[in-house]
């Protein structure tokens, strides 16, 4: 499965895939890249997901994940 880059737009998480590559080492190199060159008036994040494809992966990008619990040492 492939590692794809995305850019995502708030507030309604307008997603613009930048590239998609086959292992990780690849693939967290370009956000760190593009990260270096955002300027503070741009108003959108730098993702990686792995996905089966980039229909998966975008919905794993949309979708709102709960906060886990607090445990043990987290306090």
């Amino acid at each position: 499965m492939p590692y794809f880059v995305y850019k995502n737009h708030p507030p309604f998480k307008q997603l613009e895939k930048i590239d998609d590559f086959p292992n990780f080492k690849e693939a967290g190199a370009l956000p760190k890249l593009w990260r270096t060159g955002m300027a503070e008036t741009d108003k959108y994040t730098v993702k990686v997901i792995f996905a089966e494809n980039e229909l998966e992966a975008e919905d794993l990008l949309t979708q709102v994940r709960e906060p886990e619990p607090m445990t043990g040492d987290d306090y």
